[in-house]
C-alpha cells in the first residue's frame, strides 16, 4: 500500500541527520508521495506532512511533490475533498520547505506546463511562490524578477481576448491571470515604497528595476493588443483594471513621469550584442507607446501628469510613440496609434503648429504612415479615419507648415488619389489667400509658382498612364480652372499668368496628346473585342484584360467591354475639363489684349 511505503521511508529518514540524507532517500520519498496522491490518499499524506516529527524531512524533500501535486489538483473536481487536501498540502509545503529548493520547483512547474493550462497553473502557484519569495533573504530581487519574467514569458504566446464575448468567456483564463499576477507583485512594490520612504538615499535599486521590467512587459503584452475601450454591459473590464494597476505601480515607484519622457533622454543601456540591443529597443518602444496611449487616450494616470506642457509639446513627445504604433498592421495596435494621434491634435487650435516642427523626422514620417494606411489598409473604417486625421494634421499647421507638408506629400505619396486630395487642399489655401485681407506669401507669388510646378505636371509627359493618374489630373485641372477664373490676368495676384507658357508646355499640351493617344488605344481595343465576340461561339468566353498596367481577374468579353467603356468615360471627363480650362485662358487673354 502506498501509505505504508511512505511511512517506512519516513521512519527510516527520521533517525538520520539532515546531512546524511542521500539521493536515494529523495527518490524513494518522491515515488511514495506521488503514489499516495495518485491512489487517492491525499488526506494521509497531509497528516504525514503536518507531523512535527517529519519537519526536517519535509523541509528537504517536500519540494519534489510539486509536480504530482499540481497534476492531482487539476484532476479532481472543484468540490472534491481530495482536491481540498491537495491544496492544503501545497500550502504546507510553502510554509515548511527550503525556500530556495521550492522556488526552483515552482518555477520549473510553471515553465513545463502546457499552453492550455498555463493560466490555471500560474494562478494556482502564485500564492505559494509569493510566500517563498517573501522568505528569501539572498538574491530576492533576482528571484522576484525571474519569477515575473518566467510567468510573462509563459503567458505571452496566448491570444489576447479582444471582443466583449471573448473577454467575458476568457476561455484560457488570461484576463483573470493577469490581474492575479499584479496582486502577486504588490507586496514587493510595497517593500520598495517603504524603503524609499525610510531613506531618501535608498540605493538598493535591483528590486525596483525588476518591477519596472514587469510593468514594461505588461504594457507590451497584453495591453498593447488588448481592447481597452469601455464595453457596454461589462461591469468590470479586466484589462482596464489591469492597466490601472500597472499605472499605479509605476506611479508608486516614482517612474511614471520619467518613463513618459524617456525617449528624450537617450540613456538606453549599452549591449554588446547589437541584435539583442535592437530587440530591447523595439520592446521598450512598444511599451512606451502603449503607456502614452493609456495616459492620453484612456486617461489612466493623467491626473499625475504635469499640466504645464503646451499641446504642441505634448504632440512632439508623442510623435515617436504614434510612429511606432502606425508601423504595425494589427487592428488593435493600429487603432491605438490613430486614437493617440487624434487625441493630441484635438488639443490644439487650428494654424497653431509652427512649421519648425517639420524639422523633426517623426513629423514627416507619421503623415507618410497615414498615407500607407489610407491606401493599403484592408479595413475601410481605418482608411477613412486615417484620412480624417491627415486633414486634422494639415489644419493644425501654420501656412508655411502647410506649404512644406504639401510639397513633401506630393513627392512621397506615390498615389494619385492622395495627390489629388493634397491638390484640393492647396486650392483651399489659395482661396483663403485670395479672400483674406492679410498677405499670405506661401500660397501667392513665387512660392506658389514653385508648388504649381509639382502640381501641374505629368510624371511621364504625354505617355503618362492617364487612367491610373486620373484623380491627380482632375484635381490639377480643377485647381487651374479655379486660378484662371478667380485671379484674372490683369490682377495676377497668384502669379499663375506669368508662368502660363510653362504650364501649357509641361501640362496642358502633353495632357492633350496623352488623351488623344489613350482614347485611340481604348477605342481600338473596344473595336477589337467586339469583332472577337462576333467570331466567338459565345459571348461568355472568358479571357483576361490589362487596365492601368494591372492584369484584371478573368472576365467575359461583355465585362471587359464595360471596363473599357468606363475608361473612355474617364477620358471624356478629363477632356471636358481640359477644354473648359483652355477656353477660359483664351477668353481672359483676348480680354486683356482688347483692353490694351
Amino acid at each position: 500500500m502506498a501509505v505504508d511505503e511512505l511511512q517506512a521511508i519516513i521512519q527510516r529518514c527520521q533517525i538520520l541527520e539532515e546531512a546524511d540524507f542521500k539521493g536515494e532517500d529523495f527518490n524513494l520519498f518522491q515515488v511514495a508521495g506521488q503514489k499516495c496522491l495518485e491512489d487517492g490518499y491525499a488526506a494521509q499524506l497531509l497528516e504525514v506532512i503536518q507531523n512535527e516529527k517529519n519537519k526536517v524531512i519535509i523541509k528537504n524533500m517536500g519540494w519534489n511533490l510539486i509536480s504530482p501535486l499540481v497534476r492531482c489538483i487539476f484532476m479532481y473536481k472543484q468540490e472534491d475533498d481530495k482536491r481540498e487536501h491537495c491544496l492544503r498540502i501545497l500550502d504546507q509545503l510553502a510554509q515548511l520547505c527550503n525556500p530556495k529548493e521550492l522556488f526552483l520547483g515552482l518555477l520549473e512547474q510553471i515553465e513545463q506546463t502546457s499552453a492550455e493550462q498555463v493560466c490555471q497553473t500560474v494562478m494556482l502557484l502564485l500564492q505559494p511562490l509569493q510566500t517563498v519569495l517573501l522568505k528569501l533573504q539572498n538574491k530576492k530581487a533576482y528571484s522576484v524578477g525571474l519569477s515575473l519574467a518566467m510567468i510573462m514569458n509563459q503567458l505571452t504566446p496566448l491570444p489576447v481576448p479582444y471582443t466583449k464575448q471573448q473577454i467575458q468567456e476568457d476561455k484560457l483564463g488570461l484576463c483573470q491571470c493577469c490581474n492575479a499576477v499584479v496582486d502577486f507583485a504588490k507586496p514587493f512594490v510595497n517593500e520598495v515604497v517603504k524603503n524609499i520612504e525610510k531613506s531618501s538615499e535608498y540605493n538598493d535599486m535591483e528590486l525596483k528595476e525588476e518591477l519596472i521590467k514587469f510593468c514594461m512587459k505588461s504594457l507590451k503584452y497584453p495591453l498593447l493588443t488588448a481592447q481597452l475601450e469601455q464595453l457596454e454591459g461589462l461591469e468590470e473590464h479586466p484589462f482596464r483594471h489591469f492597466a490601472t494597476e500597472i499605472i499605479d505601480i509605476l506611479w508608486n515607484l516614482g517612474e511614471l513621469i520619467p518613463l513618459m519622457c524617456a525617449h528624450h533622454k537617450g540613456n538606453s543601456p549599452h549591449w554588446e550584442d547589437q541584435e539583442f540591443a535592437e530587440i530591447e529597443r523595439k520592446n521598450s518602444a512598444d511599451s512606451l507607446a502603449c503607456l502614452s496611449y493609456l495616459m492620453f487616450v484612456q486617461h489612466f494616470g493623467v491626473e499625475c501628469f504635469p499640466v504645464v506642457f503646451s499641446p504642441s509639446y505634448l504632440l512632439l513627445c508623442n510623435m515617436t510613440h504614434i510612429e511606432v504604433l502606425l508601423k504595425r498592421t494589427e487592428e488593435s495596435v493600429l487603432s491605438k496609434g490613430l486614437d493617440l494621434f487624434e487625441s493630441c491634435l484635438l488639443r490644439m487650435e487650428d494654424n497653431s503648429l509652427l512649421h519648425h516642427y517639420l524639422e523633426f523626422r517623426d513629423f514627416i514620417n507619421v503623415p507618410q504612415d497615414l498615407v500607407k494606411i489610407m491606401t493599403l489598409c484592408p479595413m475601410e473604417h481605418m482608411r477613412k479615419k486615417s484620412l480624417n486625421i491627415l486633414q486634422l494634421f494639415i489644419d493644425k499647421f501654420d501656412t508655411e507648415g502647410k506649404y512644406t507638408l504639401f510639397r513633401c506629400l506630393l513627392k512621397t505619396s506615390n498615389h494619385a488619389g492622395v495627390e489629388g486630395y493634397i491638390i484640393k487642399n492647396i486650392k483651399d489655401q489659395i482661396h483663403l489667400a485670395l479672400t483674406k485681407e492679410y498677405d499670405n506669401i506661401w500660397f501667392m507669388g513665387h512660392h506658389l509658382i514653385s508648388l504649381l510646378d509639382l502640381v501641374l505636371s505629368l510624371p511621364e509627359g504625354a505617355e503618362t498612364d492617364l487612367l491610373q493618374n486620373s484623380d491627380r489630373i482632375m484635381a490639377s485641372l480643377n485647381l487651374l480652372r479655379y486660378l484662371v477664373i478667380k485671379d484674372c490676368e490683369s490682377d495676377n495676384q497668384t502669379g499663375v499668368w506669368s508662368t502660363l507658357g510653362k504650364i501649357e508646355q509641361n501640362f496642358l499640351k502633353p495632357l492633350r496628346v496623352g488623351l488623344n493617344m489613350s482614347k485611340a488605344h481604348y477605342e481600338a481595343e473596344i473595336k477589337n473585342k467586339k469583332e472577337n465576340r462576333k467570331e466567338a461561339h459565345s459571348s461568355n468566353t472568358v479571357c483576361s484584360v490589362t487596365v492601368s498596367g494591372e492584369k484584371m481577374p478573368p472576365m467575359t468579353t461583355g465585362m471587359q467591354l464595360q471596363v473599357l467603356h468606363s475608361a473612355l468615360f474617364t477620358f471624356d471627363l478629363i477632356e471636358s475639363v481640359l477644354a473648359r480650362v483652355e477656353e477660359l485662358i483664351e477668353v481672359q487673354t483676348k480680354a486683356v489684349m482688347g483692353d490694351n
